[in-house]
């Protein structure tokens, strides 16, 4: 049996009971990085056998399999947030599935939806899009085809990329885009950094340097213009 364990995005406070009782039955835990699993078990005394799962690796994917088919039951964590959202996962879940290997989701932390909560944007529907592509090209044709639903759209950036990517934006899709930033969610120093994308460069120019993990949310204008024209009131709202 196979469980997919969501392991807490900063503070450790956030790791649900149902986690922590996954990890204390389970044979091993497949981990992204054994020694941040380590620690993470350490802080709640827990002691498992820890395997490294590398979803590139054919080795460690084929070693995975064979311990889930030997019978055994294993975790799959990654640093931090859900397996299998813009992390590793998803193969080892779709050949155990495939082959019959029962496999238990977990609910818990996450950085996508935590951000969407946070952020007073609407979010009944959203559109994720992960880590985006390296050119400029492939980002915006990403972000154009993004934007045509209007919808929220959510995405992991690098601090070190962030200034470069909200001024490409600005240039590409003009001064009515939206930008909020989420910063360090659930940590010390948590930040959310938003506007309009000019109100949110200037912000964040402010500030110097980048640092710590950064989810970023935007939304058209489009999108702006169609809640705007929507008609309040209905069945069950408060007045």
């Amino acid at each position: 049996m196979l469980f997919i364990v969501p392991t807490p995005i900063g503070n450790l406070k956030d790791i649900t009971l149902r986690a922590l009782d996954a990890l204390k039955e389970v044979d091993a835990v497949f981990c992204e990085d054994t020694r941040r699993t380590l620690n993470l078990m350490n802080h709640f005394g827990l002691s498992k056998k820890l395997f490294r799962y590398n979803e590139h690796d054919e080795r460690s994917v084929a070693g995975a399999m064979a311990w889930l088919r030997s019978g055994k039951s294993a975790a799959l964590v990654t640093d931090g947030g859900s397996p299998c959202i813009s992390d590793p996962g998803r193969r080892l879940v779709a050949l155990a599935r495939s082959t019959g290997i029962k496999v238990t989701a977990l609910p818990g932390p996450s950085a996508v939806i935590a951000a969407a909560a946070g952020s007073g944007l609407p979010c009944d529907s959203f559109v994720f899009l992960g880590f985006l592509p390296r050119s400029r090209g492939k980002i915006v044709k990403a972000l154009k085809a993004a934007f045509e639903l209007k919808k929220t759209v959510i995405l992991f950036e690098s601090p070190y990329r962030l200034k470069k990517f909200l001024a490409m934006a600005r240039e590409e899709f003009g001064p009515g885009l939206t930008a909020l930033v989420a910063r360090e969610i659930s940590k010390i120093y948590e930040e959310w950094t938003g506007g309009l994308i000019d109100e949110t460069i200037a912000r964040i120019e402010a500030a110097g340097e980048v640092k710590g993990e950064i989810v970023l949310l935007l939304r058209p204008p489009e999108a702006a213009e169609e809640e705007a024209d929507d008609e309040p009131g209905g069945p069950g709202d408060l007045p």
